[in-house]
């Protein structure tokens, strides 16, 4: 996964199960370039780590969201597609591999 993780911010909310979940979305041969933005706060306390692969947008990147009770991440996956039809199919498997894990 390092040679995979990239941008400024390199910590990932979750701990260990956080790190987890993000290199099994890393391991996934179409998945390129991780890299995680800055961690903000919701307003509900409480909560589980959860993940959700988001919208592709026009090239085929994604968003991966990270949940854990009040803080929130969004994590930018860069794939090797180049259309929103291809990556749309790649966060539906990688919703897959999410749900398998939990």
């Amino acid at each position: 996964m390092k040679n995979k993780l990239g941008g400024v911010h390199t910590t990932i909310i979750g701990g260990r199960a956080g790190k987890k979940l993000v290199k099994l979305v890393s391991q996934h041969p179409e998945v390129k370039k991780v890299i995680p933005t800055v961690i903000s706060v919701k307003g509900v306390a409480g909560g589980s780590l959860t993940g959700k692969a988001l919208r592709a947008d026009a090239r085929g990147n994604l968003r991966l969201l990270l949940s854990e009770g009040r803080s929130f991440q969004e994590i930018r996956l860069v794939t090797t597609v180049g259309t929103a039809d291809e990556g749309d199919r790649i966060m539906d498997e990688l919703n897959e591999i999410l749900k398998t894990a939990f």
